[in-house]
């Protein structure tokens, strides 16, 4: 394969990394694998941060491996292709999301659900196939098998899709498969961060009434004057709850923190469904008297790669962005901070392209 130019030091990669649990980045030099023949070379324009990225740095789920450079919402341009690569070429506008390969061959492969494949590597702290640890999107270059890049429509801006690679997709992915994306429906959604939001964007989007449902009373302008909300419950407020009893066709619930399922499936109707895809870190309980009227309660995690696509094409053909903050890359330990207490609406955004710059 023909060198690309401007390309021969390539390999040598720059990002921030994490090097212990303390989750404080700082810069890193490392190394990328070469770009095989399969693969496409994508330089990093932006990188949003994910909630699940303050988790691994701290090594809070107890699987982290040093140094680690997160990142898996992903917005750049093709800088090089393998001499096999069919899909893409130089000058590509791409995006990389949560997994970067799976063994290729199982069922849930077989039926575009890579995501749920017993195999898959994730974007960054896995073992990817040279037997090196993936490093994420918090750096300059990624090298990922064409199979799982997905295509960035011209019309949509970079800077927005890097979290629909994660966000968008995760909620997107749900609605889709319980059913509850139809015209008419009552959509409840609890919580409303960096999924939440998104949530209520797709189901306005499917012509579905929305109520959100939060902790907060004073989000309660955001999400109708904002958002497009019809309707708000404060999920504290007994008198609220009780009204609303048995009016909800179905419920996405990005919270995760533990909390109190029941009042939650109570507010669905008979044969109700209630989709978890937040992740507490500790088990929620569920009595089964609440689910006798057929309800029942599901989780979901991200979506495979032809959903994924369907789901950016089904953005840009709507107008659907999430709500963002971009960031220079030097502001992305007080990001972290502020994650931590939900200081952002509603997604932070690393502008590494401008900003990512190696010191002297």
């Amino acid at each position: 394969m023909a060198a690309t130019p401007g390309l021969e030091h390539s390999r040598k990669a720059f990002g921030w990394a994490a090097r212990d649990k303390s989750g404080v980045l700082s810069p890193f030099d490392f190394t990328r694998r070469e770009t095989g023949e399969k693969d496409v070379a994508i330089k990093v324009l932006f990188c949003g941060i994910c909630h699940t990225d303050l988790h691994v740095i701290k090594s809070e789920w107890g699987q982290s491996t040093y140094p680690l450079i997160p990142g898996h919402e992903i917005a750049g341009e093709v800088i090089e292709v393998g001499s096999k690569v069919q899909k893409y070429k130089v000058g590509d506008r791409v995006g990389v999301g949560c997994m970067v390969n799976s063994c290729r061959s199982c069922k849930s492969c077989d039926e575009d659900l890579e995501n749920y494949c017993s195999k898959t590597i994730q974007t960054y702290g896995a073992k990817d196939i040279d037997g090196s640890f993936t490093q994420g999107g918090y750096s300059d270059l990624v090298v990922v098998d064409e199979h799982f890049v997905i295509s960035i429509p011209d019309n949509l801006p970079l800077e927005a899709a890097g979290p629909l690679l994660c966000a968008g997709i995760t909620v997107y992915s749900p609605l889709r498969y319980f059913g509850i994306d139809k015209p008419g429906l009552h959509l409840g959604v609890v919580g409303l961060g960096g999924l939440g939001h998104m949530a209520v964007k797709f189901a306005k989007a499917f012509g579905a009434k929305v109520t959100v449902i939060s902790t907060s009373p004073n989000k309660k302008k955001e999400a109708i004057e904002h958002l497009g909300a019809d309707s708000f419950l404060v999920s504290r407020n007994q008198e609220e709850l009780e009204a609303a009893k048995g009016t909800l066709d179905g419920i996405i619930d990005t919270v995760s923190a533990v909390h109190s399922l029941v009042p939650l499936v109570d507010l669905l109707k008979t044969g109700g469904k209630h989709v978890i895809v937040g992740l507490p870190d500790k088990p929620l309980e569920l009595p089964i008297f609440p689910l006798l009227a057929r309800k029942s309660v599901a989780a979901s995690n991200i979506g495979g790669i032809k959903e994924t696509q369907e789901m950016i094409n089904y953005c840009a053909k709507h107008d659907i962005q999430p709500d963002i903050e971009i960031i220079p890359v030097d502001y992305v330990n007080t990001a972290m901070q502020r994650l931590v207490k939900a200081d952002v609406k509603y997604r932070f955004v690393i502008d590494i392209g401008n900003t990512l710059k190696r010191s002297s």
